[in-house]
Parts: C-alpha cells; sequence; structure tokens
C-alpha cells in the first residue's frame, strides 16, 4: 500500500505549468515530489553535475588507497621511501582531479 493515500489536483497557470517543469528538468525530481518538496517548507536544488559524481567516485578511490597505506604503515611501524612516494602521487592525484573539475 501507498504511504501516501490522498491524491490532490489543481489547476496551474500556463506559465506556472512551464515554472514547474523547469524545476523538474533542473533538479530530477518528480512532480509529485517537487510539490511535497516545496509543502514542506524545502527549497527546490539543481542536481549536481555529472562531474561531481565522478569527482565523488575518484576521491573515494583515492582515500581507499590511503587507507591501504595507512593500515600497513600501522601494522609495521613504518612507512618506506616508497609508501611515501605512492602518498605524495595520491595526493598529486586529487589535486588534478579537483582541478579539472572546478
Amino acid at each position: 500500500m501507498r504511504n501516501r493515500s490522498i491524491r490532490f489536483e489543481t489547476f496551474l497557470s500556463k506559465e506556472e505549468a512551464q515554472h514547474l517543469e523547469h524545476l523538474q528538468t533542473v533538479s530530477g525530481l518528480s512532480k509529485s515530489a517537487i510539490v511535497r518538496q516545496l509543502i514542506s517548507g524545502c527549497s527546490i536544488k539543481p542536481r549536481p553535475a555529472e562531474s561531481y559524481r565522478e569527482l565523488s567516485r575518484e576521491l573515494s578511490a583515492i582515500g581507499n588507497n590511503l587507507n591501504q597505506i595507512t593500515r600497513l604503515a600501522n601494522a609495521t611501524g613504518r612507512l618506506d621511501d616508497p609508501q611515501i612516494r605512492q602518498v605524495s602521487a595520491i595526493m598529486q592525484q586529487v589535486w588534478t582531479v579537483v582541478h579539472n573539475t572546478l
């Protein structure tokens, strides 16, 4: 059964309908979701660009690599030159990804 059992219909002017369609396109939300958010007092925000999703994935992968190096350093009690260079290379990757995205 649906969580929302009350149906609501309304009439819109052409301009209002166009504005609602614009909000739908920009936000990626359904018309119903837009109306529910507006009723709740929330503002409608544009969905993030695809480049931000890619940035998030890349930063997550980079973070995983750093965690692996950190675990190894904690287990052995030291960082070797190759590990330090690897961390440095990973940090350079971070700056490159952020710079290219922004």
